[in-house]
């Protein structure tokens, strides 16, 4: 027998009684409120933790066992800061060009065509009823100025003319949240504030786990950055990397607010995953499979670095739950897959285009289809920002608990 302690809060005497009920296998404690939603509290941020250093050691120890395996040294990917340097990638083939380019058309055709050819009239659109916030236009006001000193070389600037990444994209932030909420009057800066600042922490870890997987296939590289050391690379570099996720998932709540965007993309085929703790653990093994060859034939593979995370994160989360995305899908609802994805896509242009002609920036050497330069990203290279979309969103609700967007 165990004993089963009940605590009661005694209204007329204002105090806790312990009351003492003996109960055959169980043990339950009834706390106050305010007591028990700590203890949710504690055990969503623990659980958030554990998801996410699950996720950065698959990322860091896989394809260091691909390394090991195929006898490279270790040291060259676990320098800090990265040596910034361009290597020399295999040359243009029209075979991989036009093959990665089918793929892609074959990906897409079928939520361009029901977005195209849908019959189905989306709820008609309101027309804007909420004033664009003052505090939207001091994200412009501050987005042309830090865009007039990224593009420019003035010399009383120049001790930070590197550093004008993080002060555009936060200005976009601040405008895209803008804009949203001038449509429907709310939007997650204003209305999840707490989700939507976590969002930052969370960004920099994600974007430093792609920074590690380059190490691999290094496919970008940087330039016009100075000689830093190590502490001070890393809170230079970790500054840009935090405003990546609520850019895409800003983006994306904008876009939410346009439903022609995706309509009729919650008509599709409903579908039943069958033994879904099998095929989460199936994701994994394949992902730390996949992860590992691409360390071992980096520029074959190296378009798995956009595809792989998706497929970790998805069977991560699958072992104790379903994630968000994969019961839309199961409900043949891709709305919010289309969405993510095209978010992704918008950033990357954004991305690209204030990186181009910025002091410190970035650039490619990307196997096979190196070619027709769109600023300085290959033109196929922007379909990696579909699946990054995507990624982003799943990331977010994968180390995010619920209870911190509802608050």
């Amino acid at each position: 027998m165990i004993i089963l302690s009940i605590v009661l809060r005694q209204k007329d005497r204002g105090f806790f009684k312990p009351q003492w009920i003996k109960l055959t296998n169980c043990l339950i404690v009834l706390m106050p409120v305010e007591t028990k939603a700590k203890k949710c509290w504690m055990l969503d941020y623990t659980r958030s933790l554990w998801r996410l250093m699950s996720y950065m050691f698959v990322i860091f120890v896989s394809p260091l066992l691909g390394t090991w395996l195929s006898n490279k040294p270790l040291s060259p990917y676990l320098e800090f800061p990265p040596i910034p340097e361009k290597t020399q990638s295999p040359d243009f083939s029209w075979g991989v060009f036009c093959l990665i380019a089918v793929f892609s058309i074959m990906a897409l055709k079928p939520f361009l065509s029901r977005i195209m050819l849908s019959n189905t009239r989306p709820y008609p659109e309101m027309p804007d009823q909420y004033c664009f916030p003052f505090w939207g236009w001091l994200g412009v006001i501050f987005m042309m100025l830090a865009w007039l000193v990224a593009w420019n070389r003035f010399e009383w600037f120049e001790a930070v003319q590197a550093f004008t990444f993080t002060p555009l994209w936060l200005s976009f932030i601040l405008v895209i949240s803008a804009l949203t909420y001038r449509r429907i009057g709310r939007c997650l800066l204003i209305n999840h504030t707490r989700y939507y600042l976590v969002l930052f922490v969370v960004s920099a870890c994600l974007w430093w786990s792609f920074e590690f997987l380059n190490r691999f296939v290094q496919n970008w590289f940087y330039v016009g950055i100075t000689d830093f050391g190590p502490g001070r690379y890393f809170i230079y570099a970790t500054l840009p990397f935090s405003t990546v996720l609520p850019a895409v998932l800003g983006t994306a709540e904008w876009l939410n607010t346009f439903p022609g965007i995706s309509v009729d993309l919650n008509r599709f085929k409903p579908m039943h995953l069958i033994g879904i703790k099998m095929i989460a653990l199936s994701c994994v093994v394949a992902a730390v499979i996949g992860l590992a060859a691409l360390a071992i034939w980096p520029k074959t593979l190296y378009l798995l670095v956009w595809l792989l995370p998706i497929l970790l994160v998805t069977g991560l989360q699958s072992l104790t739950e379903k994630p968000a995305l994969v019961l839309d899908i199961e409900a043949g609802d891709w709305r919010r897959v289309w969405t993510l994805a095209v978010s992704g896509l918008i950033c990357g242009l954004f991305w690209e285009m204030w990186n181009v002609n910025s002091l410190a920036h970035w650039q490619y050497s990307v196997p096979y289809v190196q070619r027709f330069e769109f600023f300085e990203m290959p033109l196929l290279g922007y379909l990696g920002y579909l699946p990054f979309g995507i990624f982003c969103g799943l990331f977010a609700d994968f180390i995010l608990p619920s209870s911190l967007k509802s608050s």
